[in-house]
Parts: structure tokens; C-alpha cells; sequence
């Protein structure tokens, strides 16, 4: 077990995507956990959720990362205040979803990772570097985008996964990014203006 944690470590620091090794880590809790079930260990710890519901939390936390950090850049950079305010939304909204998916994690025994994926830091490194109407186009344009998948996967999550904590954490989130999809194409078509 020492052996496998120590290589798992190890493999994690070979690759920089936060979310990769989040699901690994995840993946081999989920095999320790089913090599061990029999034994009287495992009654006392806690069984890690299954690989789709916790792949489902490390995509949301790392989404949820992204949408606070651009919602900071947007406060910074955007030309329109409209923007400004919606990037304020983001980074409120999204700071305490992380926080409600960090304390689920962390009763589910579920690694979360600690900064955004290669995906999602992507984004933010390209919208860091825009300014001014660029910035607000293409940061509208990209929650509009964003919000409608993330809409998709947390509908998923809550009609099919099966920890019902997990399901219900995304059944409560749904409304709030719903109304960021709203908030988000009401303010898209001000800035394409």
C-alpha cells in the first residue's frame, strides 16, 4: 500500500494537470477500497464515491476555479461595468460552490485538485491576455459556452449519479448556474453591440 502510494506520487509529479491527477488519485482509492472491502479496515473508512460521480466533482472543482479566477480578471479588465459586475457574481457564486464541493469532497474522501486543469487554465491564460471590448466579448461569449455545458453535466450528475449527496449538491447548484447563463447572455448581447 506504502509502495503504491509512493508511486502514485511520484506519477502525479511527472504531470502537471491538476485534473488528471485528481482522478488518479481517485481511481486508486477507488481500487484500494475494492481490494480491501472485505477486510475490517474498510468498515471503518470511508468508501470513495464511484469514478463517474467523483470525475463529476473534480470537473465542477475545477471548473469552479476557472470561473473564479476569470471572474477576477474580468473585474480587472473589462471595459464594461455590466461585465465587471457579472465577473463580481462569479467569483462570489463560484468561491462558495467550491467551498459547499471542497467539504463534500472531503466527507466522501474524494481528491479534488488544488488549481484548474490544462483545459481550463487554457482559458484563463487566454483571456488574460485580452483588455478592454476584446476582453468583454470574449469572456461573455465563453460563460455563455461554459454555463450551457456545465448546465449539462450538473443535470446529469443529478438525475443519474448515484451518491445521493453528490446528486444532491447538484441538483442545489443547477438554479444558481442557471441564472448565470441568463445573467451571461443578457450581458453577451450588450457587449456585441
Amino acid at each position: 500500500m506504502i509502495a503504491a502510494s509512493t508511486w502514485a506520487f511520484q506519477a502525479c509529479n511527472d504531470n502537471n494537470d491538476a485534473v488528471k491527477n485528481a482522478n488518479e488519485a481517485n481511481e486508486e482509492k477507488q481500487d484500494s477500497s475494492s481490494m480491501n472491502k472485505d477486510t475490517v479496515a474498510s468498515a471503518t473508512s470511508t468508501t470513495p464515491v464511484n469514478e463517474d460521480d467523483s470525475k463529476f466533482m473534480v470537473e465542477a472543482a475545477s471548473g469552479g476555479m476557472m470561473e473564479v479566477q476569470l471572474g477576477q480578471l474580468a473585474q480587472e479588465k473589462a471595459k464594461s461595468q455590466r461585465v465587471k459586475d457579472f465577473g463580481s457574481m462569479m467569483v462570489r457564486d463560484h468561491s462558495k460552490a467550491n467551498d459547499e464541493l471542497k467539504s463534500l469532497a472531503a466527507t466522501k474522501n474524494v481528491t479534488l485538485p488544488a488549481t484548474p486543469g490544462d483545459k481550463q487554465q487554457k482559458h484563463i491564460n487566454d483571456l488574460s491576455k485580452k483588455t478592454g471590448s476584446d476582453f468583454d466579448k470574449a469572456y461573455m461569449n465563453m460563460m455563455v459556452d461554459d454555463h450551457k455545458d456545465d448546465i449539462d453535466a450538473f443535470e446529469k450528475c443529478a438525475n443519474k449519479g448515484t451518491d445521493a449527496d453528490v446528486k444532491s449538491w447538484a441538483s442545489k447548484t443547477l438554479p444558481v448556474l442557471r441564472t448565470h447563463l441568463d445573467s451571461a447572455k443578457a450581458v453577451q448581447a450588450i457587449v456585441k453591440k
